[in-house]
């Protein structure tokens, strides 16, 4: 005699299997410029084709005070960003993030972008801004601001 359950486990799988995401670790390395001053924040991000923000990947700097100084992120981020917080980027350095991207976002005009600040400095939404796209993958592209270049691998 066969279990009741099989039928509604069975099913419950075949609606479940194909709505798992796929992911890919993407690296996302932001070298600053040497600027002097303070430690920039920074936030790490993705936008869809219409620069509407979809994934936060980090924010750099821990004083939530100051996040409203990454404008471009600030606007459009929703919920907290525990867990995705480090320390803020000095002059010169490196910030490397390696989070998971659904694959459904490669090559399909989303973008990694950075936004800076620095006390008593300036403000750089989309301080730099490169596509999550294959032939660009680990290319650098130069920033604007405090970003001296910003490369995105996979």
């Amino acid at each position: 005699m066969r279990p009741y359950y099989t039928l509604p486990l069975g099913l419950v799988a075949a609606i479940a299997l194909p709505t798992l995401a796929i992911a890919k670790p993407v690296t996302v390395t932001a070298q600053f410029a040497d600027y002097g001053g303070y430690g920039a924040y920074a936030a790490v991000y993705v936008t869809d084709a219409q620069g509407k923000v979809v994934q936060t990947l980090h924010v750099a700097g821990k004083k939530a005070k100051y996040y409203r100084h990454l404008s471009g992120w600030a606007r459009g981020a929703s919920g907290s960003v525990d867990g995705l917080t480090g320390a803020s980027i000095g002059s010169g350095g490196t910030l490397t993030v390696t989070a998971d991207i659904a694959d459904a976002m490669l090559d399909a005009g989303y973008q990694v972008r950075i936004d800076t600040s620095v006390e008593d400095g300036n403000d750089y939404a989309a301080d730099a801004a490169a596509p999550l796209a294959a032939a660009s993958a680990g290319k650098p592209v130069a920033g604007h601001g405090y970003v001296q270049s910003l490369t995105v691998s996979y």
